[in-house]
């Protein structure tokens, strides 16, 4: 996916549509000239809905949308008759966005499966007619209700990737590389920072046509929960993220500080991401020799690293296997 074709953050305008009123309406027939009241009610305005896609995989539909206005709801009409509803309006989005009311910042919702859909703004219930009112004590009301105005506001849609392994590590740890090897996808690949400026998302086949999902997301440098680089871009994407996969290059100068700083990034930007899963994995141990392996080893004892080289293939059957134990564990 290029660059100019992954939206993740929208800005919009939403309003649901105003009910309609009532009707005042009195029976007038030949044998009836003088009849009872028979205004219908209004009908409900239109509402701002929010559905899940899965075909979608970015916002980019919505780049040019600014505003979406639901219809209003008709009158009501004599003889009983209620208004026409307003037209819904209905915006599609991809499985993993929420939306957030811009004036509080509260998550208003979210949508995690295809089809799966949520009411963003009701319309304005339709006003009742004279016929609602009429009683033993009020016989022909002259009067009916007005309907509800509609709602409106501006929402921001933001997508955060859904995916079982969020790949986690400064930018040339190979990261990329790991996903083009387990998977399909063809991430850019190159020797330079930033490679990836976009998310990627490959399905890793594994042992007996099972299958899961892993993201390489933007590499994250320190101060990245403040902003620099790509870190917020990064952090809001591995949110989601069943398990977080550390990648440690072999080429790094100090394991331990490497791992502390992109812990340190994930604690700072929100806690909670602490509570994930974790697996560590020294990437490129292809320019490793075994006197620095050992070393490392060593070093990492605690986090029980697993060494592996998209180059050669060593380790990454036992990756996998990690992965999709910590996956299926209760």
């Amino acid at each position: 996916m290029s660059e100019s074709n992954f939206i993740d953050y929208i800005r919009i305008f939403c309003k649901s549509g105003k009910g309609g009123p009532g009707a005042v309406h009195f029976i007038r027939t030949r044998k009836n000239p003088r009849g009872g009241p028979d205004g219908g009610d209004g009908g409900r305005g239109g509402h701002i809905i929010v559905r899940g896609n899965a075909q979608l995989w970015t916002l980019l539909h919505l780049r040019y949308t600014k505003h979406v206005i639901a219809g209003d709801g008709e009158s009501g009409a004599g003889a009983r008759k209620t208004g026409a509803d307003g037209e819904d309006k209905i915006i599609e989005v991809p499985v993993g966005t929420i939306v957030r009311d811009e004036a509080t910042g509260e998550v208003v919702g979210e949508i995690n499966q295809d089809g799966e859909e949520f009411i963003l703004l009701p319309g304005g219930r339709g006003g009742k007619g004279n016929d609602f009112f009429k009683g033993p004590l009020r016989r022909t009301p002259r009067f009916a209700q007005p309907g509800e105005p509609g709602q409106q506001g501006w929402f921001i849609f933001e997508l955060k990737l859904l995916a079982d392994v969020g790949l986690v590590g400064f930018p040339n740890a190979g990261k990329s590389t790991l996903l083009s090897v387990l998977s399909a996808a063809r991430p850019k690949i190159a020797d330079y920072p930033f490679t990836t400026l976009v998310p990627q998302l490959g399905v890793v086949p594994y042992r007996d046509f099972r299958s899961f999902v892993m993201a390489d997301i933007p590499g994250i440098i320190e101060g990245a929960h403040e902003g620099r680089g790509l870190g917020l871009r990064f952090l809001r994407h591995i949110e989601r993220n069943s398990i977080l996969l550390f990648l440690i290059p072999a080429d790094a100068e100090d394991p331990r500080k490497y791992y502390q700083i992109l812990f340190r990034e994930l604690e700072m930007y929100n806690p909670f991401l602490l509570n994930k899963k974790r697996l560590v994995a020294v990437s490129k141990v292809d320019i490793m020799d075994a006197e620095k392996r050992e070393t490392w080893n060593e070093k990492l004892q605690d986090l029980q690293p697993i060494f592996i080289s998209s180059h050669t293939g060593e380790g990454l059957m036992q990756l996998k296997d990690a992965i999709w134990k910590l996956l299926n564990e209760a």
